[in-house]
């Protein structure tokens, strides 16, 4: 089975990694940025090597993305991020293949554990199934 395992960010946490502390986040360091890459460059490695890895990419900050919708004429609406109204996005992801639920949730385990600065916050990881057809539903 096939699995999205996803992990969450915001604004904030994006800005933290460029050094800027907030309320929400410490600034981090040079050094806990590339401990936080090495970290997952190496559970990358490893899910390669098991044949696990499909799939996975950073993505970009909430404030280059876009929020369209369609208003009551039916017109698109377009925002520019960040929005306000939301707190977490989603901030990268791995498409893996495992042999059981119990598997990817080992692997999500090993990425919550990921090396962060003291005070940063913890974000849940996210495991969902990707479904096959439509018979899976």
């Amino acid at each position: 089975m096939k699995y999205l395992v996803m992990v969450q960010g915001t604004q904030a946490d994006y800005d933290a990694m460029r050094g800027r502390a907030s309320a929400q986040s410490p600034a981090w360091s040079e050094e806990e940025l590339q401990a936080m890459f090495a970290y997952m460059g190496a559970i990358n490695d490893d899910l390669s090597e098991t044949g696990e890895f499909v799939d996975g990419q950073g993505l970009a900050e909430p404030a280059q993305t876009r929020h369209v919708t369609l208003g009551d004429d039916g017109k698109a609406v377009i925002t520019d991020g960040p929005y306000s109204e939301t707190k977490e996005l989603l901030a990268g992801y791995w498409v893996l293949e495992c042999e059981s639920l119990e598997r990817v949730t080992e692997i999500a385990e090993r990425v919550a554990r990921c090396p962060q600065p003291a005070g940063a916050p913890d974000y849940p990881v996210v495991i969902r199934p990707i479904m096959d057809g439509s018979g899976d539903i």
